[in-house]
């Protein structure tokens, strides 16, 4: 089966036109790569979808290759002075890249995992290797979409942006931004059968032509020597989570198995095990959030429409948001109802007021949200309704809410192992700015945003039993 070609964007070259040699050429002149046709390998630069089965980036590389009779070469950079340099993210993010590394030596797929310092280091490699077709994954968010707009004025091969995040490419299920869930649900609905289908066996795909220049091979990874030439920070990693597309995939059966079916009545509370954890795994891309989703529609029970709620309308509603809002990640992201009523209310009086410094120490007055504030530092993770909570506060207790939407933002991409996302830039414009979400009665300080308070969340869950298990730094 072929990947569906709306999931591909080409940035530079046509896919289905002319011979085989043809298609990996690119007719243009200035360019810092100059390829003959057909002389060389197909790159796959992997990206934000660090996984190689049900991938459809890699396997869309995969079948090129295969259909050219030239090797595929699998490309990983760890950015020499990345922006988050923090330990945590890190010790998730390379054993998942060695699982990589192993996979793809048992396909005869070339692997380079490097450490570099962008576009410059990657035209190099693509020149080293005489590379034909550069194959990427898509990616919403501001800092990968400008290397391939610096890429694409650089080189004169096809460059192919495929979707392997979503289950319905972003592009296709929305031309705009969206409103709301209740404005994209339908649209998601619509398509999800034509998206939603079978992916190809990476296995059985080599199997059937084995070129032989498959035996291409390149660095094999080292944890620990990259890590020490990198300057990590805190926070410490965590241990409570193995990385990897196995140690993912055996969390989402044990999801399923264990905890899908009381999933709709116990995920709003803190205290009941109840959620997936499989967040860190899609954020990294060591699993799909397609195959989750095919597996969760395929129980058929109420906990699996809430979770496919989550899941599928929610989560591509945030990749919708961060790929039509340039500003998604800062207060001029907001709709435009909630920067006007925060403004209004940007001078009324705080009966509390903290630093970043006490914020992040988890030194307010208020034990819950110390609690979770404590909960994320040490675990890399805080539960979703105390998201919510722990956002709505931090505007409620700085000076301004553009402090507010950045502090929240700063502390979120820090601490949780799933930072740096869609979801969570999301998640802290729906708290802080009304994303997603409508008008409410009017108050102090929020305004119309939607409020919440300690005494909601004793009515929803005991607050004492969360406190206690979440103060780590009594402890």
């Amino acid at each position: 089966m072929m990947i569906d070609e709306r999931r591909v964007r080409q940035i530079k070259g046509a896919i289905g036109e002319g011979s085989g040699e043809e298609k990996m050429r690119e007719e243009e002149t200035g360019s810092k790569v100059a390829v003959e046709k057909g002389s060389g390998v197909v790159v796959y630069w992997m990206r934000r979808d660090q996984r190689v089965d049900e991938n459809w980036a890699f396997i869309h590389a995969l079948q090129k290759a295969l259909a050219y009779k030239v090797p595929l070469v699998v490309y990983f950079q760890i950015i020499q002075n990345y922006q988050y340099p923090y330990h945590r993210h890190f010790d998730f993010m390379l054993p998942g890249l060695e699982e990589v590394e192993r996979r793809c030596h048992t396909l005869g797929v070339g692997t380079h995992i490097t450490i570099g310092n962008g576009v410059a280091d990657l035209i190099r490699f693509l020149q080293e290797v005489g590379a034909s077709l550069l194959v990427t994954d898509h990616t919403p968010l501001r800092g990968p979409s400008s290397q391939i707009t610096k890429l694409q004025d650089q080189v004169n091969i096809p460059i192919h942006v495929v979707d392997a995040h979503n289950v319905i490419p972003v592009w296709e299920t929305s031309d705009k931004q969206e409103y709301s869930a209740r404005t994209i649900r339908g649209k998601i609905y619509k398509l999800l059968d034509q998206f939603l289908v079978k992916f190809p066996e990476v296995d059985q795909l080599v199997a059937r032509s084995k070129p032989p220049s498959f035996q291409t091979r390149f660095n094999k990874i080292d944890v620990e020597e990259i890590k020490s030439k990198l300057d990590l920070k805190p926070p410490a990693p965590v241990s409570w989570l193995t990385p990897g597309y196995e140690a993912g995939m055996s969390k989402l059966e044990d999801f399923i198995t264990v905890k899908l079916a009381n999933y709709a009545e116990k995920r709003n509370d803190p205290n009941e095990d109840s959620l997936s954890d499989l967040s860190p795994y899609l954020h990294f891309g060591q699993i799909s959030a397609q195959e989750v989703v095919s597996q969760v529609l395929a129980i058929g029970n109420s906990g699996s429409e809430a979770f496919i709620e989550e899941i599928l309308i929610r989560r591509e509603l945030s990749e919708n948001y961060c790929f039509y809002n340039e500003n998604y990640d800062k207060f001029a992201g907001l709709p435009e109802w909630g920067k006007r009523t925060l403004e209004k209310h940007s001078m009324d009086t705080r009966e509390h007021l903290y630093t970043l410094d006490e914020l992040e120490r988890g030194v307010t007055h208020d034990a819950l949200w110390n609690s979770a504030q404590s909960q994320m530092i040490h675990t890399g993770k805080m539960h979703g309704y105390m998201r919510m909570y722990w956002a709505k506060k931090i505007l409620e207790w700085t000076k301004t809410p553009q402090e507010a939407h950045r502090i929240a933002v700063y502390l979120n991409d820090k601490y949780e192992l799933d930072g740096r996302d869609p979801n969570g830039y999301t998640g802290v414009a729906w708290a802080i700015g009304g994303l997603h979400d409508r008008p409410w009665v009017e108050r102090q300080i929020f305004g119309n945003i939607r409020y919440m308070n300690y005494n909601g969340a004793k009515r929803k869950f005991d607050v004492d039993d969360y406190i206690s298990r979440n103060s780590y730094n009594s402890k």
